[in-house]
C-alpha cells in the first residue's frame, strides 16, 4: 500500500552544471501536454490499483522545476492532482522551487491547493560559487521568498545547501552556514557534492578542470554541519537531514523506511504492490505511451526477499535512529543479527556502528563513511 507520491516536473530554465536527474530546457517544450499526460497517468494507475492508494500521506511536487511552470499551468496541475489522487489522509504536500522563480502569484497557487511544505534549492549563500554551479538566483531572491512565503503563510519551509564544491574553503561553508541559520528556518538539507556521468561537471572533472576540495577538507565540512545544526537546535535525523522536533520531511522518510510510493512523471520511479519500476525519460516518448492508453512504463522489477533485506538495512541506517530490531524481525521473520553477525561485530569493533538491544545505526564516525558501512549488508547470493 502507497504512503506517498511523488510527482515529477522535467523542466527547467537553467541546467544546473551538476545536475543529474531527468530535465530539459523548458523552452520549446511540450509544457502544457506533458501536464496532460501527467493527469492521465496518475487517472490510470490509481484506477488500476484503488486499494493501493487509500492511505497516501504525502505528495511531493520534485523535479527538475516544479516552479518553472507558469501559474497557469502550476493551476493546471494542481486541479489535476486534486481530481486524481485520493487527498483525504495527505498530512505533508510538499514542493521544490527556486527562489528566484517562486513568484507571490505561484505562492498564492500553492497555498491555495494544500501545498503546505516548501523546499528551495539554495545550496550556498556565496555568489561566486553559485554561478560555477549554474544557479541563477542571488542571496536577496532567497530573502524576497522567504518573506513573501512567511506573509502568505508557509511555515514548513526547508533549504537544501551543498558542500564539497569546486574552489570552496571551509570559510566559504561557514559563511553559507552563519546566513542559513540568521533565516529561522524549521529544516535544511546539506549534501555533499557527487560528480554524477553525464553533468558538465564531469564532463569538466575528465578534462582536469575541476577542482574539487578534497576528502579531508569535505570531512571537515560534514563535521562543521553536524556540530553546528546541533548547535543551533535542529536535530539530526538523517544523514544529510537537520530539523526542529515535528518538522522532519515524512516524504522523505518513507524512502529511508523502505515503504511504497508511487511515481508519476517521465523518468520517475516508484515502488507499488513490492514491484520497483521506472518510467520512460524522454518527453515525448512518455506523453505517446500515455495518450495510447497504457502506463509509461520503461522497466519494472518485483523485488526480492534478498532484495528487500538489504534495502531495510541501507536505507534504514541513513537514519540516525537506525534499524529497529523487533520490526526487523516483523518483516522478515529472522534476527539481524542471524544474518550479519560478522558484519556487525567487525563495523562495531572499528567503531561504525552502534550496536544496542533495540536498533541497530551509524556512530558519529560511520556517518562519514555510510557507503561503506551500508556495503557490508550485501546477502550472499
Amino acid at each position: 500500500m502507497a504512503r506517498g507520491v511523488y510527482i515529477h516536473i522535467p523542466f527547467c530554465h537553467q541546467i544546473c552544471n551538476y545536475c543529474d536527474f531527468n530535465k530539459v530546457f523548458f523552452k520549446n517544450q511540450p509544457v502544457d501536454e506533458y501536464i496532460e499526460a501527467l493527469g492521465q497517468e496518475m487517472r490510470m494507475t490509481v484506477e488500476n490499483n484503488p486499494q493501493t492508494f487509500t492511505h497516501i500521506e504525502t505528495i511531493f511536487l520534485g523535479g527538475g522545476t516544479p516552479t518553472s511552470l507558469s501559474v497557469e499551468q502550476l493551476t493546471r496541475l494542481m486541479e489535476l492532482i486534486h481530481l486524481y489522487i485520493p487527498l483525504e489522509q495527505v498530512m505533508e504536500f510538499s514542493s521544490e522551487a527556486n527562489p528566484d522563480e517562486l513568484t507571490h502569484e505561484k505562492l498564492m497557487v500553492l497555498k491555495k491547493y494544500g501545498i503546505n511544505r516548501l523546499s528551495l534549492g539554495v545550496q550556498s549563500f556565496n555568489q561566486e560559487i553559485l554561478k560555477k554551479l549554474g544557479r541563477t538566483h542571488s542571496n536577496e531572491h532567497v530573502f524576497k521568498t522567504l518573506r513573501d512565503a512567511k506573509e502568505i503563510g508557509f511555515s514548513n519551509i526547508s533549504i537544501d545547501l551543498m558542500y564539497g564544491l569546486p574552489g570552496q574553503t571551509l570559510e566559504q561553508w561557514q559563511e553559507t552556514l552563519d546566513i542559513a541559520f540568521s533565516l529561522g528556518l524549521p529544516h535544511f538539507s546539506a549534501y555533499s557534492l557527487i560528480v554524477e556521468p553525464k553533468t558538465i561537471f564531469y564532463n569538466l572533472m575528465n578534462k582536469g578542470k575541476l577542482s574539487l576540495p578534497g576528502e579531508d577538507l569535505e570531512a571537515k565540512m560534514y563535521d562543521m554541519l553536524m556540530q553546528q545544526m546541533e548547535a543551533h537546535g535542529l536535530t539530526q535525523y538523517e544523514i544529510s537531514n537537520f530539523a526542529k522536533k515535528g518538522f522532519e520531511s515524512t516524504h522523505n522518510c518513507i524512502y529511508w523506511e523502505n515503504d511504497e510510493y508511487a511515481g508519476f512523471g517521465a523518468g520517475a520511479s516508484g515502488y507499488l504492490n513490492n514491484v520497483r519500476y521506472q518510467n520512460i525519460g524522454p518527453l515525448r516518448k512518455y506523453i505517446e505511451a500515455v495518450e495510447n492508453g497504457t502506463l509509461p512504463l520503461l522497466d519494472t522489477h518485483e523485488v526480492t526477499k534478498k532484495e528487500r533485506i538489504e534495502e531495510e538495512m541501507f536505507l534504514g541506517l541513513r537514519k540516525t535512529a537506525g534499524v529497529s530490531k523487533q520490526q526487523f524481525i516483523e518483516k522478515f521473520d529472522v534476527p539481524m543479527e542471524q544474518l550479519f553477525a560478522e558484519h556487525i561485530a567487525k563495523l562495531e569493533t572499528e567503531g561504525l556502528i552502534d550496536n544496542t538491544e533495540d536498533v541497530l545505526k551509524l556512530s558519529y564516525n560511520g556517518r562519514f563513511v555510510g557507503n561503506e558501512v551500508f556495503q557490508q549488508f550485501l546477502l550472499e547470493s
